[in-house]
């Protein structure tokens, strides 16, 4: 083959596997192969091809696509490389485009690598003190704007983070050493093994678990940045919690929770890609509340659950349904708490008719846009936390 086409098809490849796509050594062949195969007939041709082999993943999709603007954003580029021609180096003359989520992972990719610099032995103390920094700098930045580093970063202080202590008492007696309650059977058999000449005591109190963690996590576009963070704290909570339950819905209600219980959490997020085919697409949260309350909340809602909603509440078929399935789903859950990455902004007003629909029916309307929202949640699930935020507040606040 001449040219430079397989040059620079391996430099796109590897751009991609800066900006964290899993992009391999095969899947650079079969493109190679792909473009010079001579069947492609423009630009739109050799964006879906590429796409078909090195995207993987639903979430890879919008990187993809601000990867490939920028590096065949020359004119008659395209073109050029099908006639195997060769393309000038895509490093110069970058336009400036608006900011968008994943924009910084895929500039970063294309920038030349830095030097790193030998520290000083002296400057120890500082470069302590600049982590801390960058720790904390890192828990208030959006998970929108982060960088692949900075998501792997996040990812890993997700892992850390750990539910308080809410132990329920229930009605159900476990044995016990000790206390103020006798358990007459078990006191009878420990009598019997010794012959029926002494009463032996066992004692039983009441059993303490923890609640059931139930979550609804919208999939649809406006949430992949955040949803897939948000179910890396599912898989850590799963690993916590025995009785963790994890939905995803887009246009359909899907249930994730045996792909969440899967030891590493990067194979745990693609075994959820893989059963949820409505990953990125549209959003229905009337039918997808509807599926949960007629299949699934006799199944998991049972001993005082605690339900997640993590949604922004943008509802494209509103009908008088959503308001009714809130309502039910509410009545069915101890508490209801409703993750809005909407709360982010200072000027966020309840005006959307979706929004007003779902707030009525919910106990506590929080945030989850960084880390520090993800720790303040954690905190909030205490049973002694006072940090429910009256959702009535915001409608009255957007009249």
């Amino acid at each position: 083959m001449t040219g430079k086409l397989p040059e620079n098809v391996a430099y796109f490849a590897r751009a991609l596997r800066i900006a964290g796509l899993r992009v391999g050594p095969g899947a650079v062949v079969e493109a190679v192969e792909a473009l010079a195969d001579g069947a492609l007939g423009g630009r739109e041709d050799v964006y879906w091809a590429l796409h078909a082999i090195f995207v993987k993943r639903h979430e890879d999709s919008a990187i993809y696509d601000q990867a490939f603007r920028l590096f065949w954003r020359r004119r008659n580029l395209i073109e050029k490389i099908m006639a195997q021609m060769s393309p000038v180096s895509p490093g110069a003359d970058a336009a400036p485009q608006k900011e968008e989520a994943g924009a910084l992972r895929v500039a970063e990719a294309f920038a030349p690598p830095r030097r790193e610099e030998e520290a000083p032995v002296e400057l120890t103390e500082l470069t302590a003190r600049l982590t801390v920094s960058d720790r904390e700098t890192l828990k208030s930045r959006d998970f929108a704007q982060m960088s692949a580093a900075e998501i792997a970063r996040a990812n890993q202080l997700v892992s850390e983070l750990r539910l308080p202590s809410d132990l329920v008492v229930t009605r159900r007696f476990q044995p016990a050493h000790g206390g103020r309650r006798i358990d007459p059977r078990r006191t009878f058999r420990r009598s019997l093994r010794g012959g029926g000449g002494s009463i032996d005591l066992a004692f039983r109190e009441r059993a303490a678990i923890h609640p059931p963690i139930v979550a609804l996590v919208d999939i649809s576009g406006s949430m992949a940045e955040y949803s897939r963070i948000f179910l890396h704290f599912l898989h850590t909570v799963t690993e916590q919690r025995r009785r963790v339950h994890s939905f995803v819905f887009g246009t359909r209600l899907t249930n994730i929770t045996r792909s969440l219980r899967a030891r590493d959490p990067d194979e745990a997020l693609a075994l959820a890609g893989k059963a949820a085919p409505d990953w990125e697409g549209g959003t229905r949260i009337s039918t997808a509340l509807h599926s949960f309350n007629r299949i699934w909340s006799r199944r998991v809602l049972s001993g005082g659950a605690l339900v997640l909603l993590f949604t922004d509440g943008l509802e494209r078929h509103l009908d008088c349904e959503l308001s009714f399935e809130m309502d039910r789903l509410h009545r069915s859950c101890r508490q209801l708490t409703w993750l809005n990455p909407l709360l982010r902004f200072e000027q966020f007003e309840a005006r959307a008719s979706g929004i007003r629909a779902m707030l009525p029916h919910v106990d506590s309307f929080r945030p989850i846009h960084n880390l520090a929202a993800m720790a303040d949640l954690c905190a909030a699930l205490s049973p002694a936390a006072e940090a429910r935020s009256d959702p009535r507040l915001w409608l009255k606040r957007a009249g």
